[in-house]
C-alpha cells in the first residue's frame, strides 16, 4: 500500500449542460482526483485552501473517503475558487463565464509531514509556482511525479511549467493542450516532443475517444467506454488522473506495462463521472459497479485473431 499526495483546487463549481444546470456544488481538480483515488487500498491526502464559505460537509465527504484533509488550509474570511461553464450541444466544447481565483489567489502550499515521504506526487492543474513549491517540500523524492496541466498555463506562465515538466515523470493533458505545448500537429511527435523536455511517459486525453500512453518507441491506446448517457464532463479528465495514479499507488508498481493498466482504471473511473453533475456519481460508487464496468472494458478491447 503506497502513499499518494495530492495537490490541487478544491472547490465549487456552477455547471450548465444540455441537460441541465446546477447552482454551487463541489468541484475541484483534487476533489476529483481523490475520490476516484479513493476506490483503492492507499494512503492519500490533499494539499489545497478554501474559504470560510466552504461547507464542513464537504470537508467530511473527503475524510470519510479515507483522505487525509490536515493539509487543506481553511482562509475563515475568504471565498473558495469557484468556477461556472456552460457546455454546448457536443458536450466536447464548454465556455467559461466565471472564474473567480478567491483564496487560490494567493495560495502558499503546506505539504503534511507525514507525507512528505509519499511514494506518488499528483500535481493538478495549479499555477506551476505552487506544484515547484510542493516539489521543493518533499523530504524523499517520490517513485512517481504525475502532472496534469492546461493551455491556461502554456499560455501564461511557459517558463515555470516547462520547469515543472522537467521535474515530472508523467504528464497528462488534452489533444488540444498537446498540439499547443509542441506546436506539432501529430500526436506521435507531440509525445516525443514532450519526453525531451523530461517526462518519461506521456498520456494524451482525447475525450470521448480514450486516452494515449507513450514511452520511448512504445504506444499504447485505451478506448472511452461507450456510453448511453452523459450528463456532465466536467472532472472526467481530473477523475481519470485519480484513477491512474490510485492505482499505481495500490500497486506500487510503475513498470510500462502496469501504467497500461492504470491509464484502463482512469478511463473506468471516468466513464462514471459523467453520469451525473458534479462528484454525485463518484461520492456513491462502489466496488461492485468499478469491477463490474472494468470487466466491460475488457470485453471492449479483447479479441482473438490469428496471424500467418
Amino acid at each position: 500500500m503506497g502513499k499518494l499526495l495530492i495537490v490541487g483546487t478544491v472547490a465549487f463549481d456552477a455547471i450548465e449542460t444540455p441537460f441541465g444546470k446546477t447552482d454551487k456544488i463541489l468541484g475541484g481538480a483534487a476533489t476529483f482526483i481523490g475520490l476516484a483515488a479513493a476506490q483503492f487500498t492507499l494512503e492519500s491526502a490533499i494539499v489545497s485552501v478554501v474559504g470560510g464559505d466552504f461547507p464542513q460537509a464537504y470537508l467530511n465527504l473527503l475524510k470519510n473517503k479515507g483522505i487525509d484533509i490536515s493539509g487543506i488550509e481553511i482562509v475563515k474570511n475568504g471565498k473558495t475558487f469557484f468556477w461556472k461553464g456552460k457546455y454546448r450541444n457536443d458536450l466536447n466544447s464548454r465556455d467559461t463565464l466565471i472564474t473567480d481565483l478567491n483564496v487560490l489567489a494567493d495560495f502558499n502550499p503546506k505539504v503534511p509531514f507525514n507525507f512528505k515521504n509519499a511514494d506518488v506526487l499528483m500535481l493538478g492543474n495549479l499555477h506551476p509556482k505552487v506544484q515547484l513549491s510542493v516539489i521543493a517540500q518533499m523530504e524523499t523524492k517520490p517513485k512517481l511525479i504525475v502532472l496534469d496541466t492546461m493551455n491556461f498555463w502554456m499560455d501564461n506562465t511557459l517558463p515555470e511549467l516547462k520547469e515543472v515538466i522537467r521535474l515530472t515523470d508523467v504528464i497528462t493533458i488534452n489533444d488540444e493542450e498537446a498540439r499547443q505545448l509542441t506546436k506539432e500537429y501529430s500526436l506521435v511527435k507531440a509525445a516525443q516532443k514532450i519526453h525531451a523536455m523530461g517526462p518519461k511517459y506521456v498520456v494524451i486525453k482525447k475525450g470521448e475517444h480514450g486516452a494515449l500512453l507513450f514511452h520511448k518507441d512504445e504506444v499504447f491506446f485505451a478506448p472511452a467506454l461507450p456510453l448511453e448517457e452523459v450528463f456532465d464532463p466536467t472532472g472526467a479528465g481530473d477523475t481519470f488522473a485519480g484513477g491512474f495514479v490510485g492505482y499505481l499507488a495500490e500497486t506500487e508498481n510503475i513498470s510500462f506495462n502496469n501504467l497500461r493498466n492504470a491509464v484502463i482504471h482512469g478511463s473506468n473511473l471516468a466513464s462514471f463521472c459523467v453520469e451525473k453533475f458534479g462528484t454525485e456519481r463518484m461520492e456513491e460508487l462502489s466496488k461492485a459497479e468499478v469491477e463490474n464496468r472494468l470487466d466491460q472494458f475488457k470485453q471492449l478491447t479483447q479479441f482473438d485473431i490469428e496471424l500467418q
